[in-house]
């Protein structure tokens, strides 16, 4: 059977130009650019809860990445380094190792793209789980937080939303989409694409900013509560596929609009004066960013209809210990 240094050394060594010292050793060795802050967030895939055992494991492997950068993104910070931890379950790895080649090519080309350093990790035995821990640096003072959203602010939002949520509603035979749409859906959900070019531009147009992962309400409600403010925002000028539309009457496709989650996309606000600029943004970038509320005095979050309608879910959002 493959050991775990045969995993490390066979799949997950590659160069990283961009460290003083990277996997091989004790700790690896970074150091920050100048005038730079380190910015650092870590997430856990567990097999069964966020994922499937069946899933694609190429799929998997990028998605592990893709949504550590998303967190990057949010920040307005350049991802740099990753560690990842594996647990294996020994059957995975004792008669076929397909499985850790194709996690691996999915993790390791996505990283490359962003020229991301893998600097180290751990593997171990067990039910299948995955972390992983990224490090990003972004100019000292300048990156985006929660905290940053003001009364008068537009509140905009990168993308289109509840497409993940849709597809994986399907999955789980809760709905039944027809397979145009299925196609149209499930890239959301397996191989989100993080914003990060987008988040970097705008350090100094935007006030507060998140990444969408749990839902929309859910995460505009961290800007909220760590702003001291309150919005108002319309479901109707959500951006949302062809498949979503559709289906929108019925209260499971509101419920995977705003707060379905596993979107990845930026949720960030903007003084009113800086529309043109974040306009302009949007057509450099060929993303689209939709206004879809504002930001009041208060405290609280009322969504309306087209019809200017309250709608009130008993969700907010994914909740790891929700009931």
């Amino acid at each position: 059977m493959i050991s775990e240094f045969d995993i490390i050394r066979r799949y997950f060594t590659r160069p990283s130009p961009g460290t003083v010292l990277g996997v091989g050793d004790d700790a690896a060795l970074i150091k920050p650019s100048m005038g730079m802050e380190l910015a650092v967030s870590t997430d856990m895939l567990v097999s069964g809860q966020h994922f499937l055992a069946a899933s694609d494991p190429r799929k998997l492997g990028y998605k592990s990445l893709a949504v550590n950068l998303s967190d990057m993104a949010a920040m307005g910070a350049k991802p740099r380094w990753v560690t990842l931890s594996l647990a294996l379950p020994e059957p995975m790895v004792r008669t076929d190792e397909k499985w850790v080649e194709a996690f691996a090519d999915g993790f390791l080309g996505l990283a490359h793209a962003h020229q991301v350093d893998l600097i180290g990790g751990d593997t171990t035995r067990g039910p299948l789980n995955i972390c992983v821990t990224i490090i990003g640096e972004v100019a000292k003072g300048k990156a985006l937080r929660r905290s940053g959203a003001r009364p008068g602010d537009d509140i905009w939002v990168s993308g289109r939303l509840g497409d993940a949520a849709l597809a994986l509603a399907h999955e789980r035979q809760r709905i039944v989409l027809e397979p145009g749409e299925i196609d149209a859906c499930l890239p959301a959900l397996h191989t989100p694409v993080a914003r990060v070019e987008l988040g970097q531009r705008l350090i100094g147009l935007a006030g507060g900013a998140i990444d969408i992962s749990d839902g929309l309400l859910a995460d505009l409600g961290h800007i909220l509560k760590a702003s001291n403010v309150a919005a108002v925002i319309k479901m109707n000028e959500i951006s949302c596929s062809a498949p979503m539309k559709k289906y929108l009457p019925q209260m499971l496709a509101i419920e995977c609009l705003l707060a379905g989650g596993d979107d990845y996309e930026l949720c960030f606000t903007a003084p009113e004066s800086r529309r043109g600029k974040i306009e302009t943004l949007s057509r450099e970038q060929g993303i689209a960013l939709t206004r879809i509320g504002e930001i009041n005095e208060g405290e609280g979050l009322i969504v309306l209809d087209a019809a200017g309608k309250t709608v009130t879910l008993e969700t907010k959002g994914y909740d790891h210990f929700g009931i």
